[in-house]
């Protein structure tokens, strides 16, 4: 099993930077694939970045990539989530999460997820 937990969310204005982590404890974790998602209120849970055991990277829409930069610290039991240039869209609640695949989009892929950071951007 594994254990998450994030950190780093906070308030920022429009066009500032937010970096957060993810610390994890259990078995096997440079074999897991990690995943980034965000929840807004009223809105479905939305993919942001995934990262493979090898250190892969895959992104999710658009209005992320190019902006959006996924990490992990296979030494320091460590993902990263680096969050620039950010927008007010960009306001949700974000939630690391662990799975044994190779780091898909849909958040039953996961089977283990922190317990979330609220990340709030200012206009």
């Amino acid at each position: 099993q594994v254990q998450l937990v994030e950190s780093g969310g906070g308030l920022v204005q429009a066009g500032g930077s937010l970096r957060l982590s993810c610390a994890a404890s259990g078995r096997s974790f440079s074999r897991y694939a990690m995943g980034w998602f965000r929840q807004a209120p009223g809105k479905e849970r939305e993919f942001v970045a995934a990262i493979s055991w090898s250190g892969l990277r895959r992104y999710g829409a658009d209005s992320v990539k190019g902006r959006f930069t996924i990490s992990r610290d296979n030494a320091k039991n460590m993902v990263y989530l680096q969050m620039n240039s950010l927008k007010p869209e960009d306001t949700a609640v974000y939630y690391c999460a662990a799975g044994s695949s190779n780091g898909g989009t849909w958040p039953y892929e996961y089977d283990y997820w922190g317990q979330g950071t609220q990340v709030t951007v200012s206009s």
